[in-house]
């Protein structure tokens, strides 16, 4: 029983790197990284969005206040002048203007949690991209080995190794 275990496992394993080799992981990861940049993107649209609208909510904010003051500055006037028909009139809107005013605070503060929230996630995920793409990078080096020193750039072969290989040479040739 144990050896067909074995044997099973054995094939099952053989049969996995099959499989990883026909899905070409470098691809994968390729496909990975764009799907990451794409909803990168779409969440710093959203976070674009959640700035206007707060920048909009602060203006509501403070015209809702200025209106407030102009209602008490009336209601001064009303009062001053013992016309209580009117004064009801601007207490109805000032109240309904206070309660506004605190349902727009309320909105400002869940839209900047949000946006705070949303902004952790994006340097999250931005860390995350970065590191899928440098993942991608050394993938797609590793599997080019013409990469470095055959490409023209210089960058494999330091001067340093470039001087001891020259002075091998040299001992080399003295020697025969």
């Amino acid at each position: 029983m144990a050896l067909i275990t074995r044997l099973s496992r054995l094939f099952e394993a053989d049969f996995h790197a099959v499989l990883d080799r026909i899905e070409e992981p470098d691809l994968q990861l390729k496909q990975a990284v764009r799907e990451m940049q794409f909803a990168l993107d779409q969440d710093r649209q959203r976070l674009k969005l959640l700035r206007h609208e707060a920048e909009q909510l602060r203006k509501a904010i403070a015209e809702t206040g200025a209106g407030i003051e102009g209602f008490d500055e009336e209601l001064d006037i009303c009062l001053g002048a013992n016309k209580d028909d009117l004064a009801r009139d601007l207490v109805r809107r000032k109240l309904a203007a206070e309660r506004r005013l605190q349902a727009l605070q309320q909105q400002s503060a869940s839209i900047d949690s949000q946006r705070d929230s949303l902004a952790r996630e994006i340097d999250d995920q931005t860390r995350q991209l970065d590191s899928m793409k440098q993942k991608l990078e050394l993938l797609v080096g590793d599997d080019n080995p013409l990469a470095g020193g055959a490409s023209g750039h210089g960058d494999a072969i330091r001067n340093e190794e470039i001087e001891i290989a020259l002075l091998r040479e040299k001992e080399r040739r003295a020697r025969s």
